[in-house]
């Protein structure tokens, strides 16, 4: 087998396990010694077949994101970027997650499915701190989260 079939060999395994971007996988191929035109045939090649998808993979993860309560908004971005997905990939996805999801619905969702028994209305500063300060790292604006916690709109 020549190079070039094991570094088509290698990011087969590679996405076989999870959607990478392109930069994720062109790093992981760099790790196994696989660089410059060799790399970007793999590349061309898996992008041709379908396998490899910037766009697909960045919409993927970050509805997967929300849905589970890892992220929403900041964080999403500040992920999608770290995975390495182009600027114009991570602003559309996000369009595209604010536009189907309501903000207000999935904080009600992660606080039900969280934390059943907090109550905004009785519970102390320090539990209301606690679930707010959960919140923000996922992602959440503060305005909305001093609006839900302290009125429950």
């Amino acid at each position: 087998m020549d190079r070039a079939q094991q570094a088509f060999a290698a990011a087969l395994r590679i996405l076989s396990r999870r959607d990478h971007s392109e930069a994720e996988l062109r790093r992981k191929l760099a790790d196994r010694e696989y660089h410059g035109e060799l790399q970007d045939g793999v590349v061309i090649r898996l992008k041709g077949l379908g396998y490899l998808d910037d766009r697909r993979s960045a919409r993927l993860w970050a509805e997967s994101a929300v849905r589970n309560g890892r992220g929403f908004g900041p964080k999403l971005r500040m992920e999608l970027t770290r995975r390495g997905f182009p600027s114009e990939i991570v602003a559309e996805v996000l369009a595209g997650i604010a536009a189907g999801n309501d903000e207000r619905e999935l904080v009600r969702d992660i606080l039900a499915r969280k934390f059943p028994s907090f109550d905004p209305l009785t519970s102390s500063d320090r539990e209301r701190l606690r679930v707010m300060g959960y919140l923000q790292r996922r992602g959440f604006s503060a305005g909305l989260l001093f609006r839900i916690l302290r009125y429950d709109e």
